[in-house]
């Protein structure tokens, strides 16, 4: 269960049941690539409020995108690595959200109140993490072999999916699909058949292993066709909306892909996908994001086309049927933490 605080106010036309988005604000949740932040601020949004990230000096600055001052919003500002400085009226903010300059009065004491609401951040597998209502502790998911030596970082671009972050990790951790949805990228249409596997439950979510021949390799590979191979898929999920899904490829050849789906509202996910793999590390960064750009846009044109929109956690409201056993424990993860139908509001 996740730790209590006192609940943070629901945002303006918040998508989500407010109990949900009151459990959601608890949970750290990556809402960009460190690579994108440079000294412009970066508007983004998380739970339906409006975010803007900043650099001051060595540290990342995440703050309520809104000028205290008369209400617009920072990320129509500019920045110089130091500060931001709003679009309006030049107020000028530095490190831990602090107005540091009002340029109408530049020599009078400047009032707490025009002091930005921050919220924590942490750089982790490229990617910048927060939580709207942290108790203090970091429950960042970990990401196998990411800082080993062996293997190489890589961070996709991330994907704008118009549909709920629940359904689309679901669609991750799905096993059925493949000989469906993924045959021009890697999968075999004349291999549907999904062997027994069996679940795990785990304190924040639970693991998977799953075995058989379906190959990983882009279709068209020389190697795509793998006779006698077993192909291992070990997932590991951490709810809410964190999968990450180890392949054991050929001669000890790992890959691991981080499935990070980030709540912009209940009705749109910005889906974040760092990747670690000790092979082919040769291969142009820019193929590696053009596969797996690929893979997902398959995946995300049935995602978007869902009903109902959200994750339905009563097992009695879908059909189900036994390669369906991931799903059913990662709703039965959900309904752990307290979450409700996940209906939106």
């Amino acid at each position: 269960m996740i730790a209590q605080t006192a609940a943070a106010p629901l945002p303006r036309n918040c998508t989500f049941e407010a109990a949900d988005w009151d459990l959601l604000s608890r949970c750290w949740h990556p809402v960009a690539l460190v690579r994108e932040l440079e000294e412009k601020p970066l508007g983004v949004t998380l739970l339906d409020v409006p975010l803007v990230l900043y650099r001051a000096g060595g540290t990342i600055v995440i703050a309520d995108d809104l000028c205290p001052h008369r209400g617009v919003p920072l990320s129509m500002g500019t920045g110089n690595g130091e500060t931001i400085a709003c679009a309006y009226h030049g107020f000028r903010f530095g490190n831990g959200g602090k107005c540091v300059r009002v340029p109408a009065h530049p020599d009078s004491a400047i009032p707490s109140k025009l002091n930005l609401r921050t919220y924590p951040a942490i750089e982790r597998y490229g990617l910048i993490w927060t939580c709207l209502n942290s108790d203090g502790t970091v429950t960042v998911p970990p990401m196998p072999h990411w800082d080993e030596t062996d293997y190489q970082q890589i961070n996709c671009p991330w994907i704008d999916i118009a549909g709920f972050a629940g359904r689309q990790v679901e669609g991750f951790i799905d096993v059925a699909h493949f000989a469906f949805v993924h045959t021009e990228t890697f999968a075999d249409p004349d291999n549907p058949i999904v062997p027994s596997y069996m679940p795990r439950m785990t304190k924040d979510g639970f693991e998977a292993e799953y075995r058989s021949t379906v190959s990983n390799f882009p279709v068209g590979h020389e190697d795509w066709e793998k006779p006698g191979f077993e192909w291992l898929r070990h997932f590991r999920v951490h709810v809410p909306f964190v999968a990450t899904l180890e392949i054991h490829f050929p001669d000890d050849g790992r890959l691991v892909i981080m499935n990070a789906a980030s709540p912009v509202s209940a009705r749109m996910t910005r889906m974040f996908s760092p990747i670690c793999r000790n092979f082919d590390k040769h291969i142009p960064l820019q193929a590696v994001y053009d596969f797996n750009r690929k893979v997902f846009e398959e995946d995300r044109a049935l995602v978007e086309a869902q009903k109902p929109e959200n994750l339905p956690l009563d097992p009695t409201l879908e059909a189900h049927v036994m390669a369906d056993r991931s799903s059913i424990a990662y709703r039965r993860a959900l309904s752990g933490m307290g979450f409700s139908q996940f209906f939106t509001a």
